[in-house]
């Protein structure tokens, strides 16, 4: 993983068009070939990404300062031009063993990916652990559209959850072989100020009875 601080401007160009105006801000360019740009503010959410496959090419303007290009596998481009640079620095990180959920939210991962259809009528599973590039999601699913639906599941829902399945959303946004992609928000319970956020988003909020869940899970009463 490459970190650089540097004062900047970024300018994304696909299907839509934001601009960041120079400041410091930290560039991080990861080995799975992502490109995520942060401020110090704003929490964990970067300011702007690029998920991977996406080509990085560096090089300069005429009046000498550094310019890197970066492009998505749909031509979508990430213009960052650095006017200075305070860090510049890399890093093996070696491999992640991922994020280890407790045992009682792993089960709801587990049984829900065997019966989806309890989140919402028709929804089928695509993969448990869709990945991102900043993580991956609980379930990507179809509903009965077949229209793309990303799970994210907790066994307590606050906001921080629903700030984590709108970032993964964002991302999955801009693949066009998924997009549109809606978002579920499934735990035993949420929070009111969380189902209030969710909704705002377009996100759909389910509440999971583990109990019932496990009753459909019931080994004593298995075939095989």
């Amino acid at each position: 993983m490459r970190l650089v601080v540097a004062r900047c401007q970024v300018d994304y160009a696909g299907r839509l068009s934001a601009h960041l105006p120079m400041a410091t801000r930290v560039l991080m360019l990861k080995s799975d070939g992502s490109v995520l740009v942060h401020s110090d503010g704003g929490s964990y959410k970067p300011l702007n990404w690029m998920s991977p496959p996406c080509t990085v090419k560096e090089g300069t303007t005429e009046d000498g300062r550094v310019e890197w290009t970066v492009t998505s596998k749909t031509d979508d481009t990430l213009r960052i031009l650095v006017e200075e640079i305070f860090h510049d620095s890399t890093h093996d990180l070696g491999i992640d063993p991922g994020l280890q959920k407790d045992g009682v939210e792993k089960h709801l991962q587990e049984l829900l990916a065997e019966h989806p259809a309890t989140l919402a009528d028709g929804l089928t599973l695509v993969r448990r652990e869709y990945p991102t590039a900043i993580g991956p999601v609980d379930l990507m699913c179809r509903d009965a559209a077949g229209a793309s639906v990303a799970v994210e599941i907790k066994r307590r829902g606050d906001i921080d959850g629903v700030e984590q399945l709108t970032r993964y959303l964002e991302l999955l946004n801009r693949d066009p072989l998924l997009r549109p992609v809606r978002g579920i928000y499934a735990a035993q319970e949420i929070k009111p100020q969380a189902r209030v956020l969710a909704t705002d988003r377009g996100i759909v909020c389910a509440i999971v009875d583990y109990d019932s869940l496990r009753g459909m899970d019931d080994s004593e009463h298995r075939l095989f």
